[in-house]
């Protein structure tokens, strides 16, 4: 950090004195350092067990999951082995903290629909719980 910091007030200073680019180069410099202390967030956060608590096979229709959870951040088809076909969509939620995100969380929820819009099944992975 103190290398930034070096960088951005060097930054403000040209040969002359003044560098008129310098307040600038500082800002972006500011945003660079203060960016590494911000969490990024993809998708929407949703909640798992009240999820679960509420669906059920076969009786939840697609209205009533798009009501909990909102509009899905996507949405295709599932073609299972046998050949039956299902809409599924797909919920996210990443957060993480740059630069290395290695503490990064992600859980995803996909629910298949039938061709009627009857929950058929549902997965997730991630730290959902």
């Amino acid at each position: 950090m103190h290398v930034k910091a070096e960088f951005c007030r060097r930054s403000m200073l040209g040969r002359q004195g003044v560098n008129p680019m310098g307040p600038l180069r500082f800002v972006v410099c500011l945003l660079f350092v203060l960016s590494a202390c911000a969490t990024i967030e993809v998708g929407r956060q949703f909640d798992l067990a009240s999820f679960e608590s509420k669906v059920q096979r076969g009786m939840t229709t697609q209205a009533e999951v798009r009501d909990w959870l909102g509009a899905p951040a996507g949405a295709g088809m599932s073609v299972e082995s046998n050949g039956e076909r299902f809409e599924q969509w797909t919920y996210y939620h990443v957060e993480a903290r740059p630069p290395g995100m290695t503490d990064a969380r992600l859980k995803i929820l996909q629910i298949k629909f039938d061709q009627r819009g009857f929950v058929r099944a549902y997965n997730w992975s991630g730290e959902g719980r």
